[in-house]
């Protein structure tokens, strides 16, 4: 199954026999509640998720993130209708960083069919995708978590690949080089990690470039497909945008770990090393 799924194919499969639990996972950093928007207008069907509340745990020395306790996560997966032989598709505004959380936690648990609509919300009305205003009260699922089926690092482990695999960042280039920060307790990256913006990921129109481009990408930045000798990993400031580049290194054929904690998480400790500048040392 692939990870991403185009508007025009999902109208296919929710007209056909077989239609996907749907999750809205729309979301804001720093900004306010996406419920009121849900329900203004959704894909019929979908069910909304929270991000902060329901797809990370509370936030501390773990940082900002960190990821829910799997029977919590399980929980909110069930009540939204979730089940381990279902396909799921999960999809946002258009970002695609909220909805490739999702993807990349129903992954990690256990969840093989799910995928996320690329372009999101906006894609889908662009496509002339109706909305509805209508409460959703999906029956309930029987999903159970069981983590480990996608990779995950902690802090030891993602210094650790930054010397011997590949370890990308996928923040914004000015907080890579420590420029600015205007979150986390300090600026700069993970000794050896490589500046890799999720923005470089998708178009104009928010959609993922298409896989042989990111190929290309990725392999401009020493990742290759082939290249399964070298282990990838890959870190933001909280777990969210990287799961995003995750999802983009999975078109490309690529698998990567996610380390969840991310900067928000490393930086929190003053004995941690920061590096600065352009490159990875």
């Amino acid at each position: 199954m692939t990870a991403i799924l185009s508007a025009s194919e999902l109208m296919s499969e929710l007209a056909g026999p077989r239609p996907p639990v749907l999750l809205d996972i729309r979301w804001q950093l720093g900004g306010p509640d996406q419920r009121p928007a849900y329900e203004a207008g959704h894909i019929p069907g979908a069910v909304y998720v929270d991000l902060d509340r329901e797809l990370a745990g509370p936030a501390g020395s773990g940082g900002r993130h960190p990821l829910p306790e799997p029977e919590v996560f399980g929980a909110v997966m069930r009540r939204a209708g979730v089940s381990a032989g279902a396909p799921v598709v999960v999809y946002d505004g258009g970002l695609g960083w909220a909805a490739a959380r999702a993807w990349w936690l129903l992954r990690w648990t256990g969840h093989a069919q799910v995928r996320v609509l690329d372009g999101g919300l906006a894609a889908w009305t662009a496509a002339g995708g109706v909305v509805s205003a209508d409460a959703v009260s999906p029956a309930e699922g029987d999903f159970k978590p069981t983590p480990g089926g996608l990779g995950l690092l902690d802090a030891d482990g993602a210094a650790a690949l930054a010397r011997e695999g590949i370890l990308l960042d996928a923040r914004a280039g000015e907080r890579y080089r420590g420029e600015v920060e205007p979150i986390d307790r300090v600026g700069g990256h993970i000794p050896g990690a490589v500046s890799a913006p999720t923005t470089e990921n998708v178009g104009p129109d928010g959609r993922f470039l298409p896989g042989a481009e990111l190929r290309a990408r990725f392999a401009g930045l020493g990742v290759t497909a082939e290249d399964e000798g070298r282990p990838v990993g890959v870190y933001c400031g909280s777990g969210v945008s990287g799961a995003h580049e995750v999802l983009a290194l999975e078109v490309a054929g690529v698998a990567a770990a996610l380390y969840a904690g991310s900067w928000s998480e490393w930086s929190s400790d003053p004995e941690r090393p920061v590096a600065t500048g352009p490159l990875p040392r």
